[in-house]
C-alpha cells in the first residue's frame, strides 16, 4: 500500500506559547484515531528551520554544509505524519483533519521507494 508524507507548515516567527491545551488534545485525538485505523506509521514535530543545515555537493566531490534551510521562505515544515493509505484521496482526507487540528497549512506527497540497485 502506498505511503504518504503529510506535513504542516509553521510561520518562521511561530510562537509555541500560542498552542493551547485544547489544540494539543485535538492533535492527540487525531493521532489516536490514525493509529486505530492503521494509517499512521510515524509522526513527529521537527525543530525550527533556523536550526537546519543544508548540504550541497561541490564540483570537487566534497560536501558544503551551511546553516539554515535550502530555500528562502516565510514558512517551514513544523511536523509530519507518515501515513499508509490506499491512495492520495485517502491520505488527503487524513491530512485535511491534520490541517484543522494544527490550524496551519500543509502538503501531502507520496513517498517513492525504489528497489535497491543490483550488485
Amino acid at each position: 500500500m502506498p505511503q504518504y508524507l503529510a506535513c504542516n507548515y509553521m510561520p518562521d516567527d511561530f510562537d509555541p506559547s500560542t498552542v493551547t491545551e485544547a489544540m494539543m488534545e485535538e492533535i492527540h485525538a487525531l493521532n489516536r484515531e490514525m493509529i486505530a485505523a492503521g494509517v499512521r506509521k510515524f509522526a513527529c514535530g521537527i525543530s525550527p528551520a533556523a536550526s537546519a543545515k543544508t548540504l550541497r555537493k561541490q564540483s570537487d566531490g566534497t560536501v558544503l554544509v551551511t546553516d539554515g534551510p535550502y530555500a528562502e521562505t516565510r514558512e517551514h515544515m513544523g511536523g509530519f505524519w507518515i501515513l499508509e493509505a490506499a491512495n492520495m484521496d485517502e491520505a488527503l482526507a487524513w491530512a485535511r483533519r491534520g490541517a484543522i487540528s494544527c490550524d496551519v497549512p500543509g502538503e501531502v506527497r507520496e513517498l517513492l521507494f525504489f528497489p535497491a540497485p543490483e550488485k
